[in-house]
């Protein structure tokens, strides 16, 4: 597997990946290790992802939010998260509809970090986004702050609507993980 492959040679490609398949499901099945060898370069993921999510398209989207995961953590900046970066393709990310961009968002302003002072309202405008976007922890989180009047006016009547939707969204996620079945 060792060496350039040129993408743009249709036969170079095909041999190539026939090489990868013989070689990962030996490494799978044989030797018994999932990993198929493969050893992880996060700054080499999370410089594809950066020119994916700035080209943008379609598929950006998942790459921004991806940005910020590898940045929000640290582990391609020696283990030195950075929040600003984090919080900017999040946003990138939220800004197309990506639930748990919007969610991480709402944590990041829910607990501030260096460079991202707390705001509350943010964090409520994001948990809502995400909320509206399906994601149950999001809906949880807005429930609690209004409900306890975290920063943000206390209402009874949102919160409550809130908890409900996320149990909703709980009940429609535990359906739809026991109607999946293996090989189909």
């Amino acid at each position: 597997m060792a060496g350039l492959v040129n993408f743009e040679d249709e036969e170079e490609v095909r041999g190539y990946l026939e090489n990868l398949h013989v070689e990962y499901s030996y490494q799978c099945y044989r030797e018994r290790d999932p990993d198929g060898g493969l050893t992880p370069d996060l700054k080499a993921a999370y410089n594809s992802f950066l020119k994916s999510c700035e080209k943008g398209g379609k598929r950006s989207i998942n790459a921004c939010h991806n940005v910020g995961l590898l940045a929000h953590d640290g582990r391609v900046n020696d283990d030195k998260p950075d929040p600003v970066v984090a919080r900017d393709y999040y946003t990138k990310a939220c800004d197309g509809n990506f639930a748990p961009s919007c969610f991480n968002l709402s944590v990041i302003y829910l607990q501030g970090a260096p460079g991202v002072p707390k705001d509350m309202n943010l964090a409520l405008q994001y948990s809502l986004k995400a909320c509206e976007l399906g994601h149950m922890w999001a809906c949880a989180n807005a429930s609690r702050m209004y409900k306890i009047g975290d920063g943000i006016e206390k209402n009874d009547t949102k919160a409550e609507a809130l908890k409900n939707r996320a149990k909703q969204l709980h009940k429609e996620q535990k359906e739809a993980s026991s109607s999946l079945t293996f090989g189909e």
